[in-house]
Parts: C-alpha cells; structure tokens; sequence
C-alpha cells in the first residue's frame, strides 16, 4: 500500500465581519507578492466581497472561500447563503463551524456536519474549526472537547481532498494568546490519531500574526493557519505565507 502523500500546507485568511470594496486593494496586493505561492493560500471575505474578489483573484493563485453557508441547497431561508451560492460566486472552500459561530448562533456539531455534506455537494472543500474554551482548557477537558466535535462534526466521506481540520482554541482567537508549543502539538497529534484521514490538512487557529507564525509552524503535525486579523493586511499575511513557505 502506498504511503500516505504530506498534507497540503495552508494559509487561509478568514476576514470575519470586515472588509468593504476598498480593501480589495489589499488581496490584489497579496495575489501581486505570491503569485505562485508553494503553499495553499486562501482568502476568505465577507459574502458582499466573494464575487468581487473572485474578479480581483482572477488568473492568481489564490484560492477563495466563504465563511459559512446553510445545509440546504435552496429555500425559504431569508438572510442564508447555500453552499451552490458561494461556488457559483467564485469560492472554493467554506469556513465551517467556527467557535464564534457556535457561540453566536448556537450551532451544534451535527449541523456542522449536515453544512459540510451540502459543502461537499456544492463541490467545495470545508475547513471544520474544533477548539476547547478556556474552562474546558483549565479543567483538563480538552481532548475530550475537540474529540467529540471532531467525531460529530464529520460525516462518513471525509477525507484530505474534501476536509480540512482547524484547531481554534476558542480563548486564544482574537486574544492575543496562544498555547504553547505542546498544547498545540498535543492536540494535532490527537487530531491526526483519530482523522479519518491521515493526510487530512491540520491547521491551527487563534491570534497567529507575523511574529509568531515561523515557532507555530515549526511545531510538529501543524500544517497552516487559520489567520483573523492578520489576514486583513497583505503585508502581515505575506509575512505569515513567506514562514509557512520556509517551514
């Protein structure tokens, strides 16, 4: 039996609830300074910029992806984005399960589940985000957390072409803080243990910024990031990008 091809490394930039037409300049800008980037690069807009940005991204390597969208293909669900929607936009992949997301609107792993189904269906690669809260964290709790979000939040068919899996501890995003080398590195090699996959893409997410993204990927079994704030600027995810490129 063959073995098992390196995951692909990824740098997916997820722009959160910001963005208007003016920052497009800043994913031309990206797409200018890696134009053929060894590693994947995503960017990942606010719906109202996705078909914009698909015309900025257009002939670069750059891949782009939406944030979430709904399990079901079409219907009466006023304010939602089917995951059809996003492809015919431009997309290629769908942020899905996110920890604000679980907070904000309550979403459980079997729905996460049910919108990666609709993800794979629209033909788009869906990046699930698992993490533990700083309570889970503190109270030793954490591999019980993110395994049992790993296990109800893929469905049976996933796999490293169709899946890829963030951990986001959900105290270190937008924090500031982030676990040390072997929190992270406990917890991949968790993740990669029970993956239905093991070449599924592992990427860590939670205030990676451009000085210490080289130590997060030096970390055994991380194979990217999941990049908030510092992915708003082309010069701080450049910056991300050039270290995952040299790690």
């Amino acid at each position: 039996m063959p073995d098992t091809p390196p995951p692909r490394k990824l740098a997916a930039g997820n722009w959160k609830m910001n963005g208007l037409g003016a920052d497009l300049a800043e994913a031309r800008a990206l797409a200018a300074a890696h134009a053929a980037p060894e590693v994947g690069v995503l960017l990942c807009p606010p719906a109202t910029l996705i078909s914009r940005m698909a015309e900025a991204l257009a002939g670069s390597a750059i891949a782009l992806g939406g944030q979430d969208c709904h399990a079901a293909a079409k219907g009466a669900h006023t304010g939602d984005i089917s995951a059809h929607m996003l492809a015919d936009a431009g997309a290629s992949h769908v942020i899905l399960g996110h920890s604000e997301r679980r907070a904000d609107h309550g979403e459980t792993s079997a729905q996460v589940a049910a919108k990666l189904r609709a993800a794979w269906a629209a033909g788009l690669v869906g990046i699930v985000c698992l993490g533990e809260s700083e309570q889970e964290r503190a109270t030793g709790r954490t591999l019980d957390v993110v395994g049992a979000q790993l296990a109800q939040s893929l469905p049976e068919g996933a796999h490293a072409a169709n899946t890829v899996i963030a951990y986001e501890p959900v105290w270190a995003i937008g924090s500031g803080h982030t676990p040390s080398a072997g929190e992270i590195a406990e917890v991949h090699a968790f993740l990669r243990a029970h993956a239905p996959d093991p070449g599924i893409t592992l990427i860590y997410g939670g205030s990676v910024n451009p000085a210490n993204a080289a130590d997060i990927f030096a970390i055994e079994g991380v194979d990217g990031a999941l990049v908030g704030g510092a992915s708003l600027k082309a010069a701080d995810f450049g910056a991300i990008i050039a270290a995952l490129r040299v790690s």
